[in-house]
């Protein structure tokens, strides 16, 4: 239609929430298209004698009703919007016809110009929906292009690159969000969206740094190292002021380094925005644990030589009556053992391993700044790792890795002992 290439389409978000809305054809087409269509909440009539499976599962689930004939004219009457997609042109015609007749807005596969509307290329995330229709220049659309310009803005918003700030009256919170183990990118998309939309921020020094200077200026970042303790414990101050920013209508988001529940001491923040019955979303992160030992190499389990892997904190050393770690056990384990907070007293739980029953042979790897341009790897064994971890003056953050995936690694990068 000439017209087309004059006026461009006029973008409307139809609301077919208990509304007939009519599909002619069950093929690959109706497939793509239903889901969104049972989601809007629409009456949704199927006309087709065949469909693929999937669709033919909607029907089963009482999704949608399915007429299994050919399509006849009529089968728009009191339509508010069709879907004509099916392998016969002389029906898509017809129905196109009816759709004009009926004035319902209709979209067709086969033939965007015969059709009354054109689907957008759309994508969600959150509680935002992006749709993109583009035209070629002379008045005909690119589909392409659209789906392409829709995906770029999709992922901006997902990832935090396109920040979207909701402007409305929000319910004060917090989110406790685990950056990863300091690479931004191992951030995980809902983490850096809410990120992005934070007012104030409260990160550690362990977190993705790197993300800070993304930043709008107007978010405020506090640095939970250098938060002024006064008569308080520093957890007990980060609690606070968790708690004051959140109280003051600002979106809080605690930045985190790898996983928020693993030794980051999330829960603790948790428990005290709960008793002042403030909201908290919790983000699961990337662990250290897991992360740091692959980004150097090594497969924390690996088989035939590794069925499990367990996960310590070292910060407390064997003899210190605070710990709680049972290290007589931990000897005995055959799997992987990963040593968290652990380089200052490295020595110490070496000698109790070996002390315990573990071959001082046993291969270690100490990896500092996992995943970060500072990344280095130190080889060593339970019976060296103490003189090692000094003589190569190996600083936090570390994650040690102790057990026979050690050389699994080492063999298959081809690195040798440092």
């Amino acid at each position: 239609m000439a017209e087309h290439a004059v006026h461009p389409a006029y973008p409307v978000g139809l609301r077919l929430s208990g509304r007939r809305v009519v599909v002619v054809g069950g093929g690959q087409v109706a497939q793509r298209r239903l889901p969104a269509l049972i989601a809007a909440g629409a009456d949704i009539v199927l006309v087709s004698p065949s469909a693929t499976a999937s669709v033919e599962a909607m029907a089963d689930a009482g999704e949608i009703r399915w007429e299994r004939r050919v399509y006849v004219d009529g089968d728009l009457t009191d339509t508010w919007y069709a879907l004509i997609a099916s392998d016969d042109t002389a029906a898509n015609d017809a129905a196109s016809a009816e759709a004009e007749r009926t004035r319902t807005w209709c979209v067709r596969s086969d033939d965007a110009d015969a059709a009354t509307a054109w689907t957008p290329a759309t994508g969600r995330s959150e509680d935002i929906t992006v749709a993109v229709l583009t035209t070629d220049g002379q008045g005909g659309r690119d589909p392409r292009h659209s789906a392409a310009v829709r995906d770029a803005i999709v992922e901006g918003l997902r990832d935090g690159t396109l920040a979207a700030p909701h402007h409305r009256t929000r319910t004060p919170g917090v989110a406790l969000v685990g950056g990863g183990p300091g690479d931004p990118d191992l951030i995980t998309v809902r983490g850096r969206r809410l990120l992005a939309e934070a007012d104030v921020v409260i990160a550690d020094r362990l977190g993705p740094r790197d993300l800070l200077d993304e930043l709008p200026p107007h978010v405020e970042v506090i640095d939970a190292a250098k938060i002024p303790y006064g008569r308080y414990m520093a957890q007990e101050a980060i609690n606070n002021a968790l708690i004051e920013h959140a109280k003051a209508g600002k979106a809080v988001v605690r930045l985190k380094g790898g996983d928020p529940f693993v030794f980051g001491r999330g829960m603790e923040e948790a428990q005290a925005l709960a008793a002042e019955g403030i909201a908290c979303t919790v983000v699961p992160g990337i662990s250290s644990s897991i992360s740091v030992p692959g980004a150097a190499g090594i497969p924390v389990t690996h088989r035939g030589v590794a069925h499990e892997f367990t996960v310590v904190s070292g910060h407390v050393a064997p003899d210190d009556e605070r710990s709680l770690v049972d290290w007589s056990a931990v000897a005995r384990l055959r799997g992987t053992l990963v040593l968290l907070m652990a380089v200052d007293k490295i020595g110490a739980i070496a000698r109790a391993l070996v002390a315990h029953g573990k071959d001082p042979e046993t291969p270690v790897a100490l990896i500092q700044e996992g995943t970060t341009a500072a990344q280095r790897r130190v080889d060593a064994t339970l019976a060296t790792v103490g003189e090692r971890a000094e003589a190569e003056d190996v600083r936090p953050p570390a994650v040690i890795v102790i057990g026979d995936v050690v050389a699994v690694g080492t063999a298959t990068t081809g690195r040798s002992a440092e």
